[in-house]
């Protein structure tokens, strides 16, 4: 029987562009090899979370020119700490006990780049906030 660690590992996807050497510091090899991976395997659902907070938000969101738009998602999750937690919840359960023991060290800076990472990835994919696949 595989223990949790090893399957939550085969389960996440390579990112052949987050490198590491020997030069890297301890929080962006744990971007690189941990926290860009989660995110990655976990697009779709942050996807899916965010078109509810618009939902749950009355759809103000749709309201908003681009730029707008861009600027909500970054409030949204800078501003909203439930929303957040939330957020910093669907990542870390994907921790192994050793990540997890990993982050807790430096959880500050880490929640930081994690939560960049997930308004980055939402701006990039805004098309798919779209009001018509919303609903």
């Amino acid at each position: 029987m595989e223990n949790r660690a090893s399957l939550l590992l085969q389960a996440r996807p390579v990112i052949k562009a987050a490198k590491v050497h020997e030069g890297t510091s301890n929080d962006e090899r744990f971007q690189n090899l941990t926290l860009r991976p989660i995110i990655k395997f976990q697009n779709n659902l942050l996807v899916a979370v965010f078109k509810n907070y618009i939902v749950k938000h009355k759809y103000k969101f749709y309201e908003l020119t681009l730029p707008q738009q861009l600027l909500y998602i970054e409030k949204a999750i800078q501003k909203d700490i439930k929303f957040r937690n939330s957020l910093k919840g669907m990542i870390i359960a994907h921790f192994t006990i050793e990540e997890y023991e990993t982050y807790i060290k430096n959880s500050s800076a880490l929640n930081k780049r994690m939560m960049n990472m997930v308004i980055e990835r939402l701006k990039d994919q805004i098309q798919l906030l779209d009001r018509e696949l919303a609903v």
